[in-house]
């Protein structure tokens, strides 16, 4: 456990329980961290201690991209965290530093290039169209979380992986179960361990959907005796339950064009606007409960003129990096034609998210779609009746109840 400093030259420790949000509200704990200073240091419901979070975007992008902040030592400390447990396995890349995380990432880079996820436009185009011709064909009311929102991104996602379609259903069950906190850290944990075990599994008897899938690539990386079996599934695991995160982000998308109808009417009337909106929309968008990933100083570093010593854990928040004012002006206002707009959704520096591509893709497939192919798209309850997942690291609707025209 991390003792506690002199308090004469360090900020008081702010206890953040992340309280359950509604819509797309700003954490107002966030919010008062974000004025309190550039760096502060919070106490989260699990792990042990406190740990120092920087929030303003010049700190947030320097601690990010620095090598003197480890996230592999972070497996060695109980840091104060949301998540009642870990979710990546031993060996994942999240908690990998230079030069173990740039070989990893390597083994998997051919699919998230740009000419790779290119190459799975066409695909995507062609399921997204088989679903929505089904909910266009059953009529409204429909959940548009549970028809499309849910298994398209899924769908991609295991397509790029190399999962097979009978498969699916577990994946997004397992998937479901290790990215929430509501049902206690042995399910979650059993769930990592279950795909872990199908993931590897497959890798060891060679069952993979095409050889140029995710999957199709480890297995050429051990065999070429470029990652172990053990890094290739914890791999494996990170990019598969990171590519339904776009469920809730779109789910977070859609709720604001509802209740926002005149931004829904500028996005449909021009075309041409939509790309710079969803960035801005990826900006604006509080995705994610609290923080993510701690990193461990490796020695001692002054950021923000505060002293972060050897050993210390600190977060950064994206989030907060977002709202910063210095580079977004009204950064609280959605501004669908904002340029420049360099946010740092996906992160920033080694751990900059490899599917970001892919999550962009998949966002203006489904945003088009709902734009071009549903008339007067709107929700059949009032927006009071919209639950939210309770206790989930990322955050979005549990369900979409809309109708049209």
């Amino acid at each position: 456990m991390l003792k506690d400093g002199p308090a004469t030259s360090r900020p008081p420790i702010t206890h953040w329980p992340t309280p359950a949000l509604d819509g797309v509200d700003f954490d107002p704990v966030l919010a008062e961290l974000m004025q309190a200073g550039p760096i502060t240091r919070i106490r989260m419901p699990n792990g042990s201690g406190w740990a120092w979070l920087v929030c303003r975007y010049d700190d947030v992008r320097m601690v990010a991209n620095d090598p003197r902040f480890s996230r592999k030592l972070v497996v060695e400390h109980d840091v104060t965290r949301l998540a009642p447990h870990f979710i990546p396995a031993p060996g994942a890349v999240g908690f990998e530093d230079p030069p173990d995380h740039t070989r990893l990432r390597r083994t998997v880079g051919a699919a998230f290039t740009t000419p790779g996820v290119e190459r799975l436009r066409t695909r995507a185009k062609e399921m997204l169209d088989g679903y929505v011709d089904g909910i266009l064909r059953d009529g409204p009311p429909v959940d548009l979380t549970e028809r499309l929102l849910a298994p398209f991104p899924l769908a991609v996602v295991c397509e790029l992986m190399g999962v097979p379609e009978e498969d699916r259903p577990r994946v997004h069950e397992w998937t479901t179960l290790i990215l929430s906190s509501a049902q206690g850290a042995q399910r979650s944990e059993q769930a990592k361990n279950d795909m872990c075990a199908y993931l590897g599994g497959r890798m060891r008897t060679g069952e993979v959907a095409g050889g140029d899938s995710v999957i199709g690539l480890l297995v050429k990386a051990i065999e070429a005796g470029e990652v172990t079996a053990e890094e290739a599934t914890g791999l494996a695991l990170l990019l598969q339950i990171g590519g339904e995160a776009v469920t809730n982000n779109v789910g977070n998308m859609v709720y604001i064009l509802l209740t926002r109808p005149d931004l829904m009417d500028r996005m449909r009337s021009d075309p041409a606007l939509r790309p710079s909106a969803i960035n801005e929309l990826l900006r604006y968008i509080p995705h994610r409960n609290a923080v993510g990933l701690s990193r461990i100083a490796l020695e001692d570093v002054t950021v923000a003129g505060q002293l972060i010593r050897a050993g210390e854990a600190i977060y950064v928040s994206y989030l907060a990096a977002n709202r910063d004012p210095e580079v977004f002006p009204d950064p609280h206002e959605l501004n669908l034609e904002r340029s420049p707009n360099p946010h740092v959704s996906f992160g920033y520096g080694p751990h900059f998210c490899p599917g970001n591509m892919l999550a962009r893709l998949e966002s203006e497939l489904m945003v088009d779609a709902l734009l071009d192919r549903f008339a007067d798209l709107r929700f059949s309850v009032p927006v009071s009746e919209l639950r939210w997942r309770p206790g989930a690291l990322i955050r979005g609707p549990e369900g979409l109840p809309v109708t049209w025209s």
